[in-house]
């Protein structure tokens, strides 16, 4: 029952990880390699300022506030100089080795005896507290004129600067959205397992990557069942998996390469059942309808708005 509970814990912990990536990669189409470096960020941040006696609410916030900075640092460098995605985070991924050093002092800052967000508290009621309030956040935020054209970005960038919206301030601001909740993330389990260490970002985008293709796989869309709750249920599944095999005799080292030939399985395993269908995947690019709809009706507002002059 303890391990059962334990799991849960972590994989609600990781699912913030995981929906600050699905932005990134599944929103913006961007595979951004950062979070591998903004996760053990968030966890540095959070953990050398409770050290300090500072809040650790406060020190979870500072945490977001350096995982953004992350993402615009990711985002600047890439739509700037243009730089592709992929090597535009990697190289802020590198330098964010030193810097989350720099911020630490050394590679490993231990938290027991400091007070810290879980210290006399019900962790899964903390836990799914934040959860809770990331979810409902994200919600909101896609139902906006923001959200909308962050998602018609990702589908057709185009068309994003046709209806005269700045695509790249727009790439930026969901990079650094993105980075943000990963670095909560690793703040918020450097305070669980009480301790930040440098290595803990390795394979974060993975981990990020697995959870959502089990979700989207596992489950479908529905009335009840929004992308946020798929990508939650998809992290604690995965945790599942994780737990299940350490459990059947594999080794803590095994769990990368477990991890690595289930996303490759998965994968392979929907896009037989898309060759199957036809070979044509099912794309509802809601975004871009949304934001033409939002558009048409700002248009139609401004020329009803317009009185026009004799003579003209």
């Amino acid at each position: 029952m303890n391990i059962l509970m334990g799991t849960m814990e972590q994989g609600l912990i990781f699912a913030i990880m995981a929906l600050g990536l699905y932005i990134s990669y599944k929103i913006l189409d961007f595979p951004d390699l950062t979070v591998d470096g903004s996760f053990p960020m968030g966890a540095a941040i959070a953990a050398s300022l409770i050290v300090k006696g500072v809040n650790p609410v406060m020190a979870l916030v500072a945490a977001f506030i350096g995982g953004a900075l992350a993402g615009l640092v990711t985002g600047f460098i890439h739509v700037k100089y243009n730089i592709t995605n992929l090597l535009a985070g990697i190289i802020v991924m590198t330098g964010l080795y030193s810097i989350n050093l720099r911020i630490m002092g050394r590679s490993n800052i231990p938290l027991f005896g400091v007070e810290h967000i879980f210290s006399g508290k019900n962790k899964i009621m903390v836990i799914l507290l934040l959860i809770v309030i990331c979810k409902l956040v994200i919600d909101f935020l896609m139902r906006t004129k923001f959200g909308f054209a962050l998602r018609a970005l990702g589908d057709n960038e185009t068309l994003v600067i046709s209806l005269g919206l700045n695509e790249k301030v727009l790439k930026i601001q969901g990079l650094m959205i993105a980075n943000g909740l990963v670095a909560l993330s690793g703040g918020i389990l450097a305070q669980y397992q009480g301790f930040a260490d440098i290595a803990m970002g390795t394979g974060t985008i993975v981990t990020g990557l697995a959870s959502i293709i089990i979700g989207e796989s596992i489950m479908r869309k529905g009335r009840f069942l929004n992308i946020t709750t798929i990508v939650i249920a998809g992290s604690i599944i995965y945790r599942l998996i994780i737990s299940g095999a350490l459990q059947i005799g594999f080794n803590a080292s095994d769990l990368k390469l477990i991890t690595a030939i289930l996303t490759v399985g998965i994968m392979a395993l929907k896009v037989k059942k898309v060759k199957a269908r036809g070979g044509k995947l099912n794309v509802k690019n809601r975004g871009i309808k949304e934001i033409i709809s939002v558009g048409a009706r700002e248009c139609k507002g401004s020329i009803q708005g317009t009185q026009l002059q004799p003579g003209r």
